[in-house]
């Protein structure tokens, strides 16, 4: 009697494409997480004032933000491979480029101008499109699993560059960035590739009977961009997305990344333990995002974003009273609290964008995330302003939490769309 045996199941590509992704995601967080470590250092060598530094963030932070739409279009055009391999040689070059740096105009030009249109091209747009094209089933796991690759990189690296800002300076801590972003590259150029098609696939979890069809590529990748973002933009919908994501921006990347360490520093706390506090953010930022991504493919995601904001608001009003010159338990409670929370809100976002605007949610989370950018921007300039004229962040913290409020509000007034928003496919 023979006995059938069937071959197990192979690895379906997309996760492959998936990991890929994670990894250049991974290193171009990068140099984003060096702003905050690297204050200190360039203000005394320099001797460039926090809102003179603080300048050159909000300038990475806006392109990083505004880049981000019309390189989901260019993604369409030519393809998610080589956009995300130019992204990253381009991350390499602005920050190897800060090494040779003697004027405060050359750090806008490479950590504001180079890094933020590189780690723009690298965003949450390229993390929708992935999770879009190639998957089906289990998209919001994916979209969580991607954005954590932030947090990740974040968890990897702040330890590294302070230490390396401490002990060998802060070149050496850019050149080691620049050679983590070129270092990927070969990655993305041998695995990702731009569509299931190209492989003969079709997305994981895709029906039994779907097609499998390359979609034309899109010219005009400019035009798309805007044509989308002015359909968008004529729905309350959008707004109220772009309104709660660009407090998530104000009271994440803009404040607590970029001004975190120094204000744990202002109380006697040791730059590389505010550094490690802030790498711990990113440890339970994966697990929060993740389980954030899980949530969202069984829960209302307006629900999700209610209840994430308002948390955020409660932990940044009493954020405050926790700074000491060592690590109390409640600050410990509150990196966990704060690490679950920091990008819980993309799986969500993302899956309200896809539902309303259907095909063209990437591109429209592109523009939505332009916003989370925009109130980084802010944040990140008007906090340093607030330290040099006041001596202290205390202001900045509570404005913060009143805009956390704000945006849950915002999140629970979205309405729940029938069908998507049909936008023009140029």
């Amino acid at each position: 009697m023979t006995v059938e045996t069937r071959p197990a199941p192979k690895l379906h590509r997309a996760w492959l494409i998936a990991g890929a992704a994670f990894v250049a995601l991974l290193a171009s967080a990068g140099f984003r997480a060096a702003p905050g470590v690297l204050i200190d250092p360039l203000h005394q060598e320099f001797g460039w004032s926090r809102a003179t530094i603080s300048s050159a963030v909000s300038v990475n932070l806006v392109l990083f933000g505004l880049f981000a739409p019309f390189a989901a279009a260019l993604m369409e055009r030519f393809g998610i491979r080589r956009v995300s391999a130019t992204a990253l040689t381009v991350i390499a070059l602005g920050a190897g480029g800060t090494v040779f740096m003697t004027a405060s105009w050359q750090l806008v030009l490479c950590w504001g101008v180079l890094v933020g249109l590189g780690t723009g091209s690298m965003a949450m747009g390229f993390a929708a499109m992935v999770a879009a094209r190639w998957f089906v089933r289990s998209r919001g796991v994916v979209t969580g699993v991607l954005t954590a690759a932030g947090a990740t990189g974040q968890l990897i690296f702040l330890p590294l560059i302070a230490n390396l800002a401490v002990d060998s300076g802060w070149r050496t801590a850019s050149l080691v960035i620049a050679i983590a972003a070129l270092a990927v590259v070969p990655v993305v150029l041998l695995v990702i590739r731009d569509h299931p098609a190209d492989v003969g696939t079709t997305a994981y979890g895709a029906p039994a009977d779907a097609e499998v069809a390359r979609p034309a590529p899109r010219t005009g990748s400019v035009r798309r961009a805007l044509s989308v973002l002015g359909q968008a933009a004529r729905t309350r919908t959008f707004w109220l997305l772009a309104v709660g994501f660009a407090i998530c921006g104000a009271t994440t990347n803009g404040l607590v990344g970029t001004h975190f360490v120094p204000a744990a520093h202002d109380h006697g706390m040791p730059q590389t333990t505010a550094a490690s506090l802030l790498a711990l953010v990113g440890v339970f930022d994966v697990v929060g995002t993740i389980f954030s991504g899980w949530l969202t493919d069984r829960v209302d995601p307006r629900i999700l974003l209610g209840v994430y904001y308002a948390l955020r608001g409660l932990s940044l009003a009493l954020l405050p009273q926790l700074f000491t010159g060592s690590v109390q338990p409640s600050m410990w409670a509150f990196i966990l609290f704060y690490g679950l929370d920091w990008v819980a809100t993309v799986p969500p976002t993302v899956a309200l964008c896809v539902r309303a605007f259907g095909d063209a949610g990437p591109i429209v989370f592109g523009w939505v995330f332009a916003s989370h950018q925009l109130g980084a921007a802010f944040a990140a300039s008007a906090a340093g302003l607030v330290r040099d004229q006041l001596g202290n962040y205390t202001l900045a913290w509570y404005s913060a939490a009143v805009l956390a409020v704000i945006a849950s509000a915002a999140s629970l007034a979205i309405s729940r769309a029938k069908k998507p928003v049909a936008v023009l496919a140029t």
